[in-house]
């Protein structure tokens, strides 16, 4: 009797135990204002870097070095110094997830994502129209009062800045400022509940990595009763650390003092009769990245990479293919090589969704209430919620788009397009680990190419025109960020439901916090003054393809849709040996993105991170493998920490020009 009272107390003290250890897990008020307040600071940190401290980007692809600097500060000593403090304000590992997620999902509409695009591109019409382009004859009679504010003083100040003693126009911008956010929050729902719906299938039936995931993940492991975490006590992270470190620091010390040399990661070899570049590029937290990443994908990524080159090349000095006008943005010079990735990246995402048909039919049959039996526990909305808003945004969407000028019969087309690009280099993302990526076309031109000109009009150009705002450069986007949370989630202890508000909460601080600052910066010292791509070279691409088309119209290409086939058709072929031959090399989803310039730039750091991994697997082992993980996630966080460090340093100096990271 003695032992089984002994046995029944010491399980009551080990659920007593457990629960308590639950409880401290548990995410709360603390978590969500310290995050608030970060994600408040994001965007402001990261307009003054690009814009008035002219430094590295903080914010411009799926790796946010501001976030990650942040991160950094938070975790190796803001919660260090807490911890020493008293354990009930320290921050424990689920508080610490739950605050990166809500920066990641921030720095997704800081800058590129959105922040740095939408005033600049509404405005352009207006303050770059001439007499020679035009633009006040045949864009402007197009453009809804609602989209822009009103006034040519409000514009031109915005650009100009203001004059001493002047107020910023806040009232001017209320108006169009209201009616885009129920277009952004309808999209960004949409992104959201997407990802909810995909979330099992692509985490737990697939297994993607996420590598972009891994650095946050290893960063908050905890060991009971250490002050400070296993990550930060690694040497041989400290080592990869010290590398692109100390390698920066030299670099940005020669912007403030010529005589100290500089040393060089770029080099650029011209092949193909001066018609092309090689690019030689060593991108630390890319090889950091690249080396958790699939050996086969690594492998297929540079290869492909290079063997697009080689045909870019041969187009070029033979003069095959065709020519049209699809802009700047996706594989520019290339007409041939653009439908044909995109074609890829169509076949890569209607290929998993049909691989995801038994979980899909569980997802609509649970919001349909025909399959009650489904738990959708672990997701951070209910299927019926995650359904129903997906419907109700690309409703929104649509009826706004229309509104904006689209014909109603292209926008379920432009839909498909813009949809199918960011699902798709989301799913390269997640599975590739590529920090830096865009995808090989826009839904804009994409809709012009298949559609042709005359079932658009001049109105309808316009209209995606201003789609460019979020549809164009997407180098980051609010679709990934939360892809890679849902990763995060899985380690993190708390209701999960409760994390769908923390990410629309760090949405809506995030995009207030940037719409504030950009309006603040551009007013106070003028726009054009800031960054000269976002505010003169950017913003005016859209119109200026606008007024091409409109000036000199265009029909249905058929010759894109045939490369778009055959783009589609390789790409099938691709995962059908990969589904059926075990030793056939070549991935299919580094297809899409094998020809885009960011790729031309990044294919060496990928060839060096798989070189370095095939060789410490084949000699080393499994065991080698994993005790070099610290090293590479160093070589991220050293890059990254870098890019912080100088920023504030520079911002304190007064110093400018100083970028120590680009990609």
């Amino acid at each position: 009797m003695s032992r089984i009272y002994t046995a029944l107390q010491n399980s009551r003290g080990e659920k007593l135990v457990s629960s308590m250890e639950n409880k401290a897990k548990q995410v709360g008020l603390k978590s969500f204002i310290i995050g608030a307040l970060l994600c408040f600071l994001i965007p402001v940190m990261a307009h003054y870097s690009i814009g008035i401290v002219h430094a590295s980007y903080m914010a411009i692809d799926f790796m946010p070095a501001g976030a990650i600097f942040l991160f950094f500060i938070l975790v190796g000593g803001i919660a260090v110094i807490l911890k020493l403090i008293s354990k009930r304000i320290a921050l424990n590992s689920s508080e610490l997830l739950v605050i990166y997620i809500m920066m990641l999902v921030t720095s997704s509409v800081a800058t590129m994502g959105l922040g740095a695009q939408l005033f600049p591109m509404i405005t352009a019409p207006f303050y770059f129209a001439t007499p020679t382009n035009r633009w006040a004859e045949l864009i402007q009679p197009h453009i809804k009062s609602w989209m822009v504010p009103q006034g040519k003083e409000v514009i031109r100040q915005f650009y100009e800045g203001m004059p001493k003693g002047a107020s910023i126009p806040w009232a001017a911008w209320l108006k169009p400022i209201c009616f885009w956010m129920i277009f952004l929050m309808s999209l960004y729902m949409v992104m959201i509940t997407i990802m909810v719906i995909l979330r099992k299938q692509w985490v737990e039936k697939e297994r993607l990595i996420y590598p972009l995931a891994q650095l946050s993940m290893d960063m908050v492991k905890d060991e009971n009763g250490s002050i400070i975490r296993p990550f930060f006590k690694s040497r041989i992270m400290w080592l990869g650390f010290a590398i692109p470190f100390i390698i920066s620091s030299i670099n940005a010390f020669h912007s403030y003092f010529n005589f100290i040399p500089q040393i060089q990661l770029v080099n650029n070899i011209p092949i193909f009769r001066n018609t092309i570049d090689m690019i030689f590029r060593v991108s630390f937290p890319m090889i950091g990245y690249a080396y958790f990443i699939n050996m086969q994908l690594a492998f297929s990524l540079w290869f492909l990479c290079l063997l697009s080159i080689v045909i870019k090349g041969i187009c070029n000095i033979t003069g095959f293919g065709f020519n049209e006008n699809l802009g700047i943005y996706g594989i520019h010079g290339s007409p041939m090589l653009y439908h044909q990735q995109t074609g890829g990246m169509i076949v890569l995402v209607l290929a998993g969704l049909w691989m995801a048909r038994e979980h899909l039919k569980d997802v609509f049959g649970k919001a349909f209430g025909r399959r009650k039996d489904i738990d959708d526990t672990n997701e951070i909305l209910s299927y019926k919620a995650s359904v129903y808003s997906l419907l109700t945004g690309l409703i929104v969407i649509g009826v706004w788009l229309y509104f904006s000028g689209m014909p109603l019969i292209t926008v379920p087309v432009f839909m498909f397009f813009a949809l199918v690009l960011f699902i798709g280099l989301t799913r390269i993302v997640a599975e590739g680990g590529i920090a830096c990526a865009v995808a090989p076309s826009i839904a804009p031109s994409l809709a012009v190419s298949g559609l042709g000109t005359s079932i658009f009009g001049a109105g309808g150009m316009v209209s995606l025109a201003f789609t460019y705002v979020w549809a164009s450069d997407i180098r980051t986007f609010v679709m990934a960020a939360v892809a890679h949370s849902l990763k995060i989630i899985e380690v993190i202890k708390t209701n999960r439901r409760k994390l769908f508000w923390f990410i629309l909460a760090a949405l809506v601080i995030g995009l207030a916090a940037t719409f504030w600052i950009a309006l603040k910066l551009a007013y106070t010292h003028g726009g054009i003054n800031l960054n000269s791509w976002f505010f003169v070279g950017a913003p005016q691409y859209p119109y200026k393809y606008a007024i091409d088309k409109i000036l000199h119209p265009t029909g249905v290409n058929w010759m894109g849709w045939l490369h778009t086939a055959i783009g589609g058709g390789f790409m099938a072929f691709l995962m059908f040996m990969r589904y059926r031959l075990l030793w056939w090399p070549i991935h299919p989803v580094a297809y899409p993105i094998s020809a885009v310039w960011i790729m031309e730039a990044l294919w060496f750091s990928i060839f060096l991170a798989w070189i370095i991994k095939a060789v410490l697997t084949r000699y080393g082992g499994n065991k080698v493998y994993k005790a070099s993980k610290p090293f590479f996630l160093g070589l991220i966080l050293g890059q990254l920490v870098a890019a912080g460090l100088w920023f504030v340093i520079d911002l304190i100096t007064g110093h400018t020009g100083n970028q120590v990271f680009w990609i």
